[in-house]
């Protein structure tokens, strides 16, 4: 297969990992609402303890992997990060749902998981990242606004690039499941080396000062 199949390959991972991204967030809302608003402390215990499980071994690895599959994609085409308001905008966005999502939401969901209903911040966070992710879509599919710059337009990367796009994500989330923690590491190692041949090439492509007149 080619390049342009393996990035279509990497494009499609992206979708499914988005949308399977969002659809936890809405499941997860639907129990933290379910644990609120029920009186039983049983219900309220299973309602959150649902949750906390899908937010592990769901959610974390597609947020992950649609993270993962995004930046690489901005990273290996000529996208790029910040020629495009909405490329910046989904970057952008992105770093606050990971943000978010392991710092805040995650340790506050497992804070909840007992017969205290579930706090409504939890809740409007999980609200919020679904939404986000729902924006985020709209913005793929409409790619509003203009560029940011012109800028280089780098070439996009040779075929090894997306084929570890693809397989790096994948070999992730089953590692996690077998540690039973998620585990990016490939992801981040395959980023790192993209974005450090980026970065060359910018160098390489960045147009030279011409010198000035001699004093």
């Amino acid at each position: 297969m080619g390049t342009r199949t393996w990035r279509q390959l990497t494009v499609w991972l992206h979708v499914v990992t988005s949308v399977g991204w969002m659809g936890q967030a809405l499941a997860l809302l639907t129990l933290l609402a379910i644990g609120r608003a029920s009186e039983d402390g049983a219900i309220r215990v299973a309602a959150t303890s649902m949750a906390h499980e899908i937010d592990t071994f769901l959610l974390a690895p597609l947020a992950n992997a649609s993270a993962f599959t995004g930046f690489l994609l901005a990273a290996a085409t000529a996208w790029g990060f910040a020629r495009h308001w909405w490329v910046l905008a989904k970057f952008a966005i992105t770093l606050v749902q990971l943000y978010a999502g392991i710092f805040l939401l995650s340790g506050a969901l497992w804070d909840s998981v007992g017969s205290e209903p579930p706090p409504m911040a939890l809740i409007a966070g999980t609200a919020l990242m679904a939404s986000a992710l729902a924006f985020q879509a709209w913005l793929s599919v409409a790619k509003p606004w203009s560029k940011v710059r012109s800028g280089a337009k780098l070439p996009t990367a040779p075929t090894w690039v997306f084929v570890a796009a693809v397989f790096a994500p994948l070999t992730d989330i089953t590692v996690g499941l077998l540690l039973g923690y998620p585990l990016p590491a490939l992801s981040l190692i395959v980023l790192v080396v993209q974005l450090v041949r980026r970065r060359r090439l910018l160098l390489v492509t960045r147009p030279k000062v011409p010198a000035g007149p001699p004093p």
